[in-house]
């Protein structure tokens, strides 16, 4: 099996490598070949049993998919995005990544023919929903995205449902809840936040919460997104009948519930690092996210999350990315 990875030097673009470079195989197929391409060149994986790829172009220029997918990966994971304050900041550039990037890479896959129709794996994002909510959102809710990232992504789930149903492919789209603890540097996403207030003090380094600790919202952890990943890449896609599209299972909490989990699983010395600093820009577009979700079609599609409680969400980062140890 050859798979492609689109998006592949970002963190879940990362952790996705490692975890089929470790376990070889996607399902029940050995993994025989992988390609890696982002903007940036992805670091080559170190001792990889398999040839790996990497590839540096820019996504979204008219030509850049062909030449991956004139390899013909059976598997292709669709990763590649600017996130949600970019894409509402610089419109142009939102459009032409998130949607003309997507709507180039499946006339790629298209113009191959001869029987091609890979498996493609599109990540999609809680933000194809928009207010007002019910208190917890269902299967059956419709779309009114309230930001441009939410509607180049929801554009996106479209056209792959369209091209799925014309047998040009064989796509899922699975909307991501907001990934936290994400590691390394604060990024321009709306929803960087959520992250910062846990990682930041925890590495011994003060964070801004611009929101007030009310806000509830949706969230999981990277090993659950790279789990969601994975499982759609090997799943029976006829389970789902035509609507190829599904959110994720996550957990809902509000700002002050991760402040109170930060404090049992830390101490108070990493809590006080938080200073409250309200952005009205942010809490504008705060305002318009979905903040619980009932995913009963996922879970019964065999979709399942690696954290029962936030307190977990907080102790798989401290494992994963500080060894065990933070700054107390």
């Amino acid at each position: 099996m050859h798979i492609l990875i689109l998006g592949a030097a970002g963190m879940v673009g990362r952790k996705l490598t490692e975890r089929l470079l470790r376990e070889g195989r996607l399902g029940r197929q050995e993994i025989t070949r992988m390609t890696l391409q982002d903007v940036v060149a992805p670091a080559k994986p170190a001792n990889a049993s398999i040839p790996v790829n990497v590839v540096a172009s820019d996504f979204a220029d008219a030509g850049a998919a062909a030449p991956l997918i004139a390899e013909r990966p059976e598997v292709i994971f669709h990763l590649a995005a600017i996130v949600s304050g970019e894409a509402e900041a610089e419109f142009d550039k939102g459009y032409r990544i998130n949607l003309d990037g997507t709507r180039y890479l499946i006339d790629a896959i298209r113009a191959v023919g001869g029987g091609y129709k890979p498996r493609l794996v599109f990540t999609s994002s809680i933000a194809v929903f928009g207010a007002p909510f019910p208190e917890k959102i269902g299967d059956e809710f419709f779309h009114t995205p309230l930001t441009s990232y939410g509607t180049q992504k929801s554009i996106c789930e479209l056209l792959i449902n369209d091209y799925t149903r014309k047998g040009l492919l064989d796509g899922i789209s699975i909307r991501l809840p907001t990934i936290c603890v994400r590691p390394g540097k604060p990024n321009k996403a709306a929803s960087g936040f959520f992250s910062n207030i846990i990682r930041e003090p925890l590495a011994g380094e003060e964070a801004v919460l611009p929101v007030s600790e009310d806000v509830r919202h949706w969230h999981a952890s990277p090993k659950s997104a790279v789990g969601f990943l994975v499982h759609a890449g090997t799943m029976d896609l006829n389970a789902m009948g035509p609507r190829r599209n599904l959110s994720m299972p996550g957990m809902s909490v509000t700002v002050g519930e991760q402040i109170a989990s930060l404090e049992r699983v830390a101490g108070k010395n990493v809590t006080a690092r938080i200073k409250r600093v309200p952005d009205p820009t942010i809490i504008s577009i705060v305002s318009g996210w979905p903040r619980d979700f009932a995913t009963d079609r996922a879970l019964k599609l065999g979709f399942t999350t690696a954290e029962k409680t936030f307190d977990d969400i907080i102790r798989i980062h401290i494992e994963d990315e500080f060894g065990g140890k933070f700054a107390a």
